[in-house]
């Protein structure tokens, strides 16, 4: 019987309804691979939203634009019950995670950017790499991404993070191109 369950995953916590095919048989603190807006990654079952335990939890918003600029749900998945190799691979990105950390810290200085880097994570597919900054979204965190790309360091994404976690894309404004909708929150 196909549902929907939280899952919590990343390296500072999101928790995000994921759909399962098989929801009744994922228990808490079942170790999954979900499928996010950023990739693959491991998480961890909290609860079935369909069943009557269910409690009075928020999980994080996701959304993103659409191609023609409209607010459209992200697809969150549970793919699979995690493996050992899963787990195995998770650990060694964390690891390599943490054999990078001083390394981006003097990219941020060097480039002259105003952010504070407080962790990084790969997603389980290795298909992009987070850099968790301790700032306001702004100009930076864009430079940063930019200056990545810029010097071959593959697929970035830049997410800034305040006392209460991860900090929400502004999807009002505009660009100043009068179209709006943009989400760039000019």
């Amino acid at each position: 019987m196909g549902g929907t369950v939280l899952v919590r995953y990343g390296a500072i916590p999101v928790v995000a309804r994921c759909t399962a095919d098989r929801a009744d048989g994922l228990a808490r603190g079942l170790r999954v691979v979900v499928g996010t807006s950023r990739g693959l990654e491991l998480g961890t079952v909290l609860e079935s939203v369909n069943g009557p335990e269910t409690h009075n939890v928020e999980p994080q918003e996701h959304s993103h634009l659409s191609d023609n600029g409209e607010r459209a749900e992200s697809q969150f998945s549970v793919l699979r019950a995690a493996s050992a190799d899963d787990e195995a691979r998770s650990l060694e990105l964390k690891t390599n995670c943490e054999g990078q950390f001083s390394d981006w810290c003097r990219r941020i200085e060097g480039w002259n950017l105003d952010l504070e880097l407080i962790d990084l994570e790969w997603t389980l597919d290795r298909s992009r790499l987070i850099l968790y900054v301790l700032n306001e979204r702004g100009p930076d965190c864009t430079k940063l991404a930019l200056q990545a790309a810029a010097a071959g360091l593959g697929p970035v994404e830049v997410q800034p993070v305040d006392a209460e976690g991860l900090m929400q894309a502004q999807v009002s404004g505009g660009c100043g191109t009068g179209g709006g909708g943009c989400g760039c929150g000019s």
